[in-house]
């Protein structure tokens, strides 16, 4: 297969919606099917995180569709992580060392809806909503449709069909009973519930904490987590065990509740209004990884974002890496002169390592967010990173800056990682601060160890 006429994405979520416009933008017939609502006529239910953390690799998709700059006014800066103690103490940890090296929180909603507008509007492109994949025919190239309004199920001819439609992708289970592939899906044993700060009210500030940081209460084997929003409110997060001591089980009653939270985050309690009523009235979400070693079939089917590798949020990188699905296949198609049946498998090859070692690092975060951010060794760590960056650039990058503010290959990132942690434990073996550092067996490591970064074009 060449180029195809026609091509048919499952799901307009973030990556799907996404995806529609740089296809189209490329030429190409889409259709999207979404099995909810259209989010821009009707309100959503809730459940799902308001705003996300939006970084280099999405940003580097966002500009390949040529949509950066409209999605900037929804943008708010994160300059990095403020610590919230027991006492209601606070403690700014910048993420990196340059100015531009900041994440920004962006609301899911508002930019799923700019992208799918302007893939409708642009271009030949499709969205079909309350339609949902039932069953997918390979060997007749036939997509069976699900009609959620009228219950009725039609189908469509397909050439290329796109797997976009999240961690229960029916695209996925028909593509595995194909091909032969595995799927595994590991729930994390931490669920989550979602709280929110208002809008201040008192003429000074919208926002009640400081704006431009990701807000973090760690207490070691659960944490909460605050993200700003544009109306001056914060989406608030607790991710605690579904079972255990603490956990969602045991907090049961206002009570309960009420104890917990004045000994854990009674700051963040103090500026909650509606604090009981959003507790016991949001729904409990679930944590979980997917992990496929087979995302294609032929030339004729792919998966790509959550359906082929969902991860846990504690790196921000679940909407980044799903863009970076969506430019990479589109740096593909450059590079093969849009032959998918190069393409296809090419895009197989490379991705599935990368999205496998950002799950790993993904889960690995969580412990450094909900512990070791307050840890007096992970600081000195930290703070010698950033020394060892600004004296070898090209050969040392902390690992969180190449996650964040870098497209390096995930893969090579935690490769590169396993490595530079290793260095700097040997730096930081019996020293208490950066301005002890042994200099020359800093840089007698580091130049002997650690290849020149090779940074994407």
């Amino acid at each position: 297969m060449k180029k195809p006429h026609h091509i048919i994405i499952a799901g307009a979520g973030l990556v799907g919606s996404l995806l529609a416009l740089m296809l189209g933008r490329r030429g190409y017939r889409v259709t999207v099917l979404e099995r909810r609502a259209d989010m821009r006529r009707v309100e959503m239910p809730g459940g799902r995180s308001i705003n996300l953390a939006l970084a280099e690799r999405g940003m580097h998709g966002l500009k390949m569709a040529e949509l950066m700059g409209d999605v900037e006014s929804l943008l708010i800066p994160m300059r990095g992580r403020m610590l919230h103690d027991r006492q209601g103490n606070l403690e700014f940890s910048p993420y990196g060392q340059r100015p531009h090296e900041v994440i920004y929180s962006v609301s899911r909603g508002e930019l799923n809806k700019l992208m799918m507008t302007a893939a409708e509007t642009h271009f030949d492109v499709d969205v079909l909503f309350n339609q949902s994949v039932e069953k997918v025919d390979f060997e007749n190239n036939r997509v069976f449709i699900k009609d959620h309004v009228c219950d009725k199920t039609t189908s469509l001819e397909f050439e290329l069909i796109i797997g976009a439609d999240g961690v229960g992708s029916e695209v996925r289970t028909a593509l595995l009973e194909v091909n032969g592939g595995h799927c595994s899906i590991d729930m994390l044993d931490h669920d989550y519930k979602e709280l929110s700060i208002p809008p201040s009210n008192s003429g000074e500030s919208l926002w009640q904490m400081e704006r431009e940081a990701l807000h973090i209460w760690p207490r070691g084997g659960y944490m909460l987590i605050a993200l700003p929003n544009l109306d001056g409110s914060f989406t608030v997060t607790l991710f605690l065990p579904g079972k255990g001591v603490p956990s969602f089980e045991l907090i049961d009653e206002p009570h309960e509740l009420e104890q917990f939270f004045d000994e854990q985050f009674a700051d963040a309690k103090a500026l909650i209004p509606n604090f009981q009523e959003e507790y016991f009235g949001n729904p409990i979400g679930e944590l979980g990884t997917v992990r496929c070693d087979r995302w294609i079939y032929q030339d004729k089917a792919m998966i790509v974002g959550d359906a082929a590798h969902g991860i846990v949020p504690f790196h921000g990188q679940g909407m980044n890496a799903g863009f970076e699905d969506c430019s990479e296949l589109c740096r593909l198609l450059d590079e093969h002169d849009d032959d998918w049946s190069a393409v296809i498998p090419e895009f197989e090859r490379i991705r599935i390592p990368s999205a496998n070692a950002i799950a790993d690092m993904a889960l690995e975060n969580y412990i450094t967010m909900r512990d070791s951010v307050m840890d007096e060794k992970f600081q000195l760590k930290k703070e010698i990173g950033f020394e060892l960056e600004r004296s070898f650039p090209d050969l040392f990058i902390p690992r969180y800056s190449m996650v964040m503010f870098h497209r390096i290959p995930y893969a090579e990132v935690y490769a590169r990682g396993v490595i530079q942690d290793e260095m700097l434990n040997q730096l930081c073996a019996g020293i208490n601060s950066a301005s002890e550092l042994d200099a020359e067996r800093a840089a007698e490591l580091v130049t002997s160890r650690l290849e020149p970064v090779v940074q994407p074009a």
